[in-house]
């Protein structure tokens, strides 16, 4: 990680879960990491933790609701103006609702597709400009997807049809862009991670209209992966050496059997 102390990564969805341990791995790595989320206030809690104030590198907390263009743009106005440049992004935000496709909400579909997606896109887009502009050509995209993204099971609940939809999408849009830097001749590098079941605050989010399940009963039936599983994945990535571009990493808890 020698060559990444003292740049500059943005990470959405900040707050909580996989985003809030990126950032306090990060910045023990000696990075600049700019935390980007609505719940702002809770990044602001995170900077104040002592691993955090007393690490090499820094947290920058920006509030940013990326289901809105206008905000994501204002995001990044906002990270050319204060730090000149981007190294890395970590599109991490997104989430899930219980949203069958044959009796789900289109309001519910839509506010998947703009975190999911769109915001992924735009923030791509953006990350790829402002690189471009500043001729960083070794920088890092990492979109953080879900083994929802490679297969559906017979035991995958309805509600998750949907939400499993966007991540096979990330695949997609992972490899495209890969192809499009190539045709750059670009060196930034792309990649995905697709972690398995989660211990984070997303199930409890997924089970909220639900009564008769609780998040905490299902992660009592397996030893599930943790935010810092994630980081850890992300740091091998970050560490790869130039010639390799590892661009798809798979993890499941061990008694996940799909």
């Amino acid at each position: 990680m020698e060559r990444w102390k003292g740049r500059v990564v943005l990470v959405t969805g900040a707050s909580s879960g996989i985003g809030a341990d990126l950032c306090r791995t990060l910045v023990q790595h000696g990075m600049t990491v700019v935390g980007c989320a609505r719940r702002i206030d809770r990044i602001w809690a995170i900077s104040e933790e002592d691993q955090v104030k007393n690490a090499s590198g820094k947290l920058i907390a920006m509030k940013c609701d990326l289901s809105q263009e206008s905000e994501i743009l204002k995001l990044f106005d906002d990270i050319r103006q204060t730090f000149g440049h981007l190294d890395v992004c970590i599109n991490n935000a997104g989430l899930g609702h219980n949203a069958p496709l044959l009796s789900g909400s289109t309001e519910e579909w839509r506010n998947m597709l703009n975190v999911n997606i769109m915001a992924v896109c735009i923030c791509t887009q953006q990350t790829v400009k402002l690189m471009r502009e500043r001729s960083i050509d070794d920088g890092q995209i990492i979109n953080i997807s879900s083994t929802l993204g490679h297969r559906l099971t017979a035991e995958s609940p309805m509600g998750l049809n949907f939400l499993a939809g966007t991540k096979f999408m990330i695949r997609a849009l992972t490899e495209g862009l890969r192809k499009e830097l190539k045709a750059l001749n670009s060196s930034i590098r792309v990649a995905s991670i697709s972690p398995g079941i989660i211990e984070t605050e997303a199930l409890e989010v997924f089970l909220k209209n639900d009564p008769t399940r609780k998040a905490s009963d299902f992660y009592s039936s397996m030893q599930a992966l943790q935010p810092k599983d994630i980081a850890d994945s992300v740091l091998y990535i970050l560490e790869a050496p130039q010639h390799v571009e590892v661009h798809d990493v798979l993890l499941r808890p061990y008694d996940q059997s799909s």
